[in-house]
This record gives C-alpha cells, structure tokens and sequence, in this order.
C-alpha cells in the first residue's frame, strides 16, 4: 500500500519487504592497551560551486517566486497566527477530515481525485529520515535545508512522542531536494530507495505537474495500514518560504495525515495555503494521530470517540 500526498493527493499499491540491516558493534579496547593516536584532523571538503541553472530550471524558479509573491501580497502564507486556540469539537472534525480521508485514490492503476474515507495509518517503528540533495543544489542551500528538515525533525519527535530524526543513508523516510533536471532522471534511484515502487508512483515524482510544488508517497509492506517507507521530493527551484512549507506540509502527512481540507485552518492542510507553517492546531492532529489509545488499521467508528476523549484532555491541557 502507498499513499501519495502533495499539493494535490493520491494512492496506495503493495510492496515487498525490505531486508533487514544488523548494527555493528564496537569492540571494548582494554585497559591496558596503550591509546590510539590521535587522528589527524579531518580536511573540509571543498566548497560546492554553484551550478549554473539550467533555462528550464531558471524558469521553473522565477515562476515560484512569482507565486510566492503574489501568495504573500494576498495575505497567504501567513507565519503569523500559528498559535491560534482550537477547540475540542473543532479538532474532532478535523481529525476526521485530515486522518480519515485521502483526496486521491488509485483506479484500474490510474491515481484520480476521487479519494474517499481510509482507516487510521501511522508509523510504528521509529521514523528515520535521511536527506539527500540533486547534483544541481547549491552547498549553501544543502546546508540551510539540512538544518531546517533536522530542526523539524525533532520537533516532530516531541509534538507526537514518536521516535523522529535526521540519520544518514539508512533511513526509511527518504527526504529527495531535487532540481527540475535532477527530478526527470530520478527514476532508477527512487526503485533503489523504494524496491517495488509502482510506475505510476515513479512517473508522478519524476514527471510532477508545476501545479504540484512537492509531493510525498508513504508506503506501508504486506497490504497493511502501518507506514514503513516514504520518500518525499522537494522541488530545489522554491523560494525559500514555499520551500520550508513544503518540508512542514509533507513530512507532517507523511507521518499519516494523508488529506487537505478547504474548511480546515488555521492548518498548513489546506489547499489554500493561507498558512506557512505547521500551526498549534495541527500539533493537536499529530498528538491525536499518535495517542497510544488509537491503533492502526481503526475506522472511522471505532476512532472518533477516543478522538473526542483526546480532544477534551488537550483542551484541558496548558498549551
């Protein structure tokens, strides 16, 4: 099963399961033993020209800075007013519309917007996000993006209880900052990362719609409705608002918010892209999606009365 989620959303198909990787362990040095030399200082590595863009890559640039502006003239993407209280009711209703519903589904292989009602589907082992950039991105935004993605990725860690960090090449939530040329030709790697992908999955990443300024595809092993794998691509070419609201929006649905909702603020799940930023309320949607008192799997009749019953403590609860 896999769930496409991006500024416009989508499917599920099975996977296989990915083999299993033993940690080494160091061996003890005995007391005894003289100790090791100090290392020599390790050489910085050299300085990453910057690349000159390509004029399809400088075009897709100028047309999202563009859009960034006019967004903000019109008061959108707000990272004021993140804070803004939410009530009980409120929050169950949402819960319901972001957690339960998906706004795409896959139909005789093909992904459409007719998504419907899914169960309850989160991560149960620790989520390990690895970043990886396209050969086009610049060091200085490697080096901005890294920190911004490691920074959220803690705080997801905290908001949710749920083990969440930045590891090196062996996580399970892959974190793709693609240039537009870096993207067309990511094909044979995202098989690498995801064995078993489907074409369709394949072909939207690589192929993403302009319409389409991120995008993330959570899958789950064995047809079930835990999260094992995702990756989510980041377009490099995104001034950099847009682009650390990419990083809030899809590595929060990644953890299995699937939806967007025109109805649901002050949210970053929301079409309308009025907020920039993951808001206190949908702090409260990532608290719910992993209070221990809800299972993956749990439909909608089984879950809204627990909901109901976290909402009020949190209501209850100093912010």
């Amino acid at each position: 099963m896999v769930d496409l989620s991006h500024s416009a959303r989508a499917a599920r198909v099975a996977v296989p399961a990915l083999a299993l990787l033993a940690a080494c362990e160091m061996a003890a040095i005995e007391e005894d033993q003289p100790p090791e030399p100090p290392e020599p200082p390790a050489r910085a590595a050299p300085e990453r020209p910057a690349p000159e863009p390509s004029t399809r890559s400088a075009e897709v640039a100028d047309y999202y800075a563009e859009l960034e502006r006019d967004r903000r003239a019109a008061g959108l993407l707000r990272t004021d007013g993140l804070y803004e209280p939410v009530d009980p009711e409120t929050l169950v209703r949402n819960f319901t519309r972001i957690a339960l519903r998906e706004e795409h589904a896959r139909i005789a292989g093909r992904i459409t917007g007719q998504g419907g009602a899914v169960p309850l589907r989160r991560w149960e082992d620790p989520v390990r996000m690895s970043v990886e950039f396209g050969d086009s991105v610049r060091s200085d935004q490697r080096a901005e993006d890294l920190a911004i993605i490691s920074d959220y990725a803690e705080r997801l860690g905290d908001i949710t209880g749920h083990p969440v960090s930045v590891t090196g090449e062996d996580g399970n939530f892959r974190v793709l900052v693609l240039g537009e040329e870096d993207r067309q030709d990511y094909g044979e790697r995202l098989r690498t990362l995801i064995p078993g992908i489907d074409s369709q999955s394949v072909n939207l990443i690589t192929g993403l719609p302009r319409s389409a300024q991120c995008v993330v595809a959570t899958f789950a092993r064995n047809n079930t409705d835990v999260y094992t794998d995702a990756v989510a691509v980041i377009r490099a070419e995104l001034p950099d608002l847009t682009r650390e609201s990419c990083v809030h929006e899809e590595l929060a649905q990644g953890l299995g918010l699937p939806n967007d909702h025109d109805e649901v603020r002050p949210s970053i799940f929301n079409d309308r892209e009025e907020y920039a930023l993951l808001t206190r309320h949908d702090e409260k949607l990532l608290q719910i999606l992993y209070d221990e008192r809800l299972r993956p799997g749990m439909r909608e009749d089984e879950v809204v009365p627990i909901v109901e019953e976290i909402a009020q403590e949190l209501a209850g609860a100093r912010s």
